[in-house]
């Protein structure tokens, strides 16, 4: 079962000119990355996750284009307006050809698997 996301029809006209400028700069220069990348892995400083996935990208031979959003002291709302545009909760973020393919641990799997790369070489 899926968890329950709010209406984005049951918010007050207020609520979504909010919710569209916060932070709009950071996510706007995210979204354009997702969509030019192929591969883009959204992160922070400190992050052992994040290491661990650039480190798994690597050792795949795959390249990808890396931007970090501040560290567990700095920056935090500027990854909560991330976490809101892609609707993940944490970090990294990882994505394969403007899709989502999660953090390290769903990075990894689909590593193993073949479904990164199998992405990665759709046209």
């Amino acid at each position: 079962m899926s968890r329950q996301i709010h209406d984005a029809t049951a918010r007050t006209a207020a609520v979504d000119a909010l919710l569209s400028s916060y932070h709009a700069d950071v996510v706007e220069s995210v979204a354009r990355a997702v969509k030019e990348e192929r591969v883009v892995v959204v992160g922070m400083k400190q992050n052992p996750h994040v290491k661990n996935v650039r480190k798994a990208l690597d050792e795949a031979g795959i390249s990808f284009r890396y931007i970090e959003i501040g560290s567990y002291f700095s920056e935090w709302k500027a990854r909560l307006a991330i976490k809101m545009w892609s609707g993940w909760p944490t970090f990294p973020q990882v994505f394969v050809r403007g899709e989502l393919f999660g953090g390290e641990d769903l990075v990894k799997a689909a590593l193993a698997d073949g479904s990164l790369r199998a992405r990665l070489e759709r046209v």
